[in-house]
């Protein structure tokens, strides 16, 4: 069997087609583009499944340039549509056919919200061979009479996985209710779960299916990479690896868009070139953004997962997790926008105590842990594998170090400290320590009835009771005070029985309170 690459030639693109693949710099097909097109340019519905950065755009804009070449659009009438989650992978599909469609006449519409009416019904008037649009938007324009579906000939649903997570989903159904059914269906996904494989089956008409890598696995060209720290250090941390590493040009994700304005102006605040994007802003501004970035202008973007999907940016080198994603599959999306093309890329992910168990689901599906390293840079040896996060424990020598007379005298300044002394109660200690630990406190007689008070004579010994610690209230204890609590003498505590307990003021209890209880009190 040849090991011999085909070319875009051999899988029967048109000579017009080829040339402007080869002039974008493009020479050799990736696998979902070999597997697809041949499919597509048969007229076949194409289930296609692979991780993003592999090239799922071009593996449809390419043969459906091909299809359309002949023909012409109609006004109001589109002759294919594509529909995608988010108006960055909208607009980056149609750059795509403006850079592999330029030996042709064909004609477009990019139809994404933050952007005027105005503008895209005047290209809808002219009538358009290829749509690409959100579903919100489209659905706009269909519900002001600018657009008909009638005459779609091709639909392709890109990340469709996206789609279901955003909820597009109900939307998507009601336009493929308003297409013909008789059509040519491409089903795009970066992930193939079961309910994206039932959705799946609603649109297709028995179609091929190509999958080219596992759903859930990495690319084997990014270097992955976790660093444990505390909450507080997080940008701390961030910034040293930045200046460790060399970064030329990075993503830095975060779960929260509120999070993503903060760290924008603490990476600015430092001296770091960095722009921000979420969802949130204005279309305009994303755009800006994202040109910015291009050219070069700035050198790291702060971003929510609307940039893990569709960004096809050429040559960068980092991506950064300040956030474990909560979904573990956008931990995919996210580090696959390096590493593209063949070239390597390197990812970091900063994790803490409370991520242990977005983190262990990240890992249960890519099938491996992710190496650890410390702030510095320096493999963490056992570091794989742990769920867990945080500070490290201190060093034994810390925890323990002092002799016990030191410590004894530590804890006497630490029960003063929490007003032990306020009582005006002489603070006897040794009298404590002399006494046996949790000595059980013994209940006096009153008027020939015992009643459960304590011995008002003696001192208490500090041992705070393990119920009332917990909240929980004794079955006869008395409320009118909210100061006594006292158990029956059948219950008893780690063989102890604790027929009565002041609580509520620490350790020691105040002069005032060591009085006896009347009878009246204890409904006597």
């Amino acid at each position: 069997m040849s090991d011999t690459k085909k070319t875009f030639a051999d899988l029967g693109l048109s000579d017009e087609i080829v040339e402007a693949v080869t002039a974008a710099g493009y020479a050799t097909p990736t696998p979902i583009q070999e597997k697809a097109i041949p499919y597509v340019l048969m007229g076949r519905d194409v289930l296609g499944c692979a991780q993003t950065g592999t090239g799922k755009t071009a593996s449809f804009t390419l043969p459906m340039i091909d299809i359309l070449s002949a023909g012409r659009a109609k006004a109001r009438m589109p002759r294919s549509l594509i529909i995608a989650p988010t108006r960055e992978l909208a607009a980056q599909v149609s750059e795509n056919f403006t850079k592999y469609g330029a030996n042709t006449k064909l004609t477009m519409a990019l139809l994404i919200g933050g952007v005027s009416f105005d503008d895209q019904e005047s290209k809808l008037d002219r009538g358009v061979d290829v749509l690409i649009a959100t579903p919100g938007r489209l659905l706009d324009h269909f519900e002001r009479g600018k657009v008909l579906l009638t005459d779609v000939k091709v639909l392709v649903i890109d990340e469709a996985d996206r789609m279901l997570d955003m909820g597009f989903i109900p939307d998507v159904e009601r336009i493929v209710s308003l297409l013909p059914t008789i059509r040519q269906t491409l089903f795009f996904s970066a992930t193939m779960a079961p309910e994206i494989k039932r959705i799946a089956d609603k649109f297709l008409m028995n179609p091929k299916e190509v999958t080219v890598a596992p759903p859930t696995s990495t690319a084997d060209t990014v270097a992955q990479h976790l660093v444990r720290c505390d909450p507080k250090d997080k940008r701390d941390v961030l910034r040293n690896i930045i200046n460790r590493e060399n970064v030329e040009s990075a993503l830095i994700f975060c779960n929260r868009k509120r999070d993503i304005g903060v760290l924008h102006r603490s990476l600015v605040r430092h001296g770091f070139d960095a722009v921000q994007l979420h969802g949130d802003m204005t279309q305009p501004a994303r755009m800006e953004t994202l040109k910015k970035f291009k050219n070069n202008e700035a050198r790291m973007v702060v971003c929510s997962d609307v940039a893990a999907r569709g960004l096809d940016i050429k040559g960068l080198s980092h991506v950064f997790n300040f956030d474990v994603p909560s979904n573990a599959e956008d931990y995919i999306h996210r580090i696959g926008r390096t590493g593209r093309a063949g070239m390597t890329g390197r990812a970091f992910t900063l994790t803490t105590s409370d991520d242990a168990k977005f983190l262990a689901a990240v890992q249960r599906l890519i099938k491996k842990d992710i190496p650890e390293i410390d702030a510095d840079g320096n493999p963490v040896e056992g570091g794989k594998g742990r769920s867990g996060g945080g500070a490290k424990a201190k060093p034994e020598a810390v925890q323990d170090a002092g002799a016990p007379e030191e410590k004894a005298e530590g804890e006497k300044r630490s029960r003063r400290s929490r007003g032990g002394r306020k009582s005006g109660a002489k603070d006897s200690a040794p009298q404590r320590e002399a006494a046996p630990a949790r000595e059980a406190p013994v209940a006096k007689e009153h008027g020939g009835k015992e009643h459960g008070a304590r011995d008002h004579g003696t001192r208490d010994s500090g041992v705070k009771d393990p119920v009332a610690a917990k909240g929980r209230t004794p079955s006869n204890a008395v409320t009118g005070g909210g100061v006594v609590e006292q158990f029956p003498d059948n219950r008893r505590r780690g063989g102890r029985d604790d027929s009565s307990r002041v609580v509520g003021f620490g350790d020691d209890v105040p002069a005032f309170l060591l009085r006896p209880v009347p009878k009246k009190a204890m409904g006597g």
